[in-house]
């Protein structure tokens, strides 16, 4: 009887997701992808940026959608601090690099002040085992544009110039809203400035 249960769950487990975003102390995977910054494209690169200071990546499921707009806009309004502390800000989303033009330099979100790549493919979020979901059909964003991309869910990595991650936000997981994630990745990046 006991083999029938073990078997049985084992089996239950098999078919479940196994991704379970990366934690501190893992090494953070390096990437290059089209990003914008005030509209202007160009190829942002984790491994030059490390080697500036840490950089916070965040994940976030779509532009122009209300949990996302807040946290950009937050970003954006944090963005001085996090300078301070020589902490880069990288947001990473599946949207098309189109898309991440208007949402970078609009001044209700990014505000032109911190940089938004594109991971259409969703290659970036699965190095850093994060799931990635489809949206409903037809599902449109706060100006009414139909989104047609996978969301990626909410968490941000804050990662040390030796390429490890020090710190993992996750909405679903922290129980933390757009904006806390900001919070918490600017006390972080603080407090390692303070070193």
């Amino acid at each position: 009887m006991k083999k029938m249960f073990l078997g049985l769950t084992l089996t239950a487990l098999c078919g479940l997701p196994v991704l379970a975003a990366l934690k501190p102390g893992d090494a953070a995977p390096d990437f290059s992808a089209r990003a914008s910054l005030a509209g202007k494209e160009f190829n942002f690169s984790l491994k030059k940026a490390l080697k500036k200071g840490p950089v916070v990546v965040y994940f976030y499921p779509s532009a122009y959608t209300k949990g996302c707009d807040l946290e950009a806009h937050t970003f954006a309004q944090e963005k001085e601090k996090f300078d301070a502390a020589g902490a880069t800000i990288i947001g990473v989303s599946a949207d098309s690099i189109e898309r991440l033009n208007a949402f970078s330099a609009d001044p209700e979100y990014c505000a032109g002040k911190f940089p938004v790549a594109s991971d259409e493919g969703g290659k970036i979020a699965k190095s850093y085992d994060l799931a990635a979901n489809a949206g409903k059909p037809g599902m449109k964003d706060v100006r009414g544009v139909e989104i047609g991309h996978d969301f990626i869910e909410r968490v941000t990595f804050v990662i040390g110039k030796d390429h490890k991650i020090i710190s993992t936000l996750s909405s679903k997981e922290d129980k933390i809203s757009p904006d806390q994630h900001v919070e918490k990745a600017l006390e972080i990046v603080q407090k390692l400035g303070s070193k």
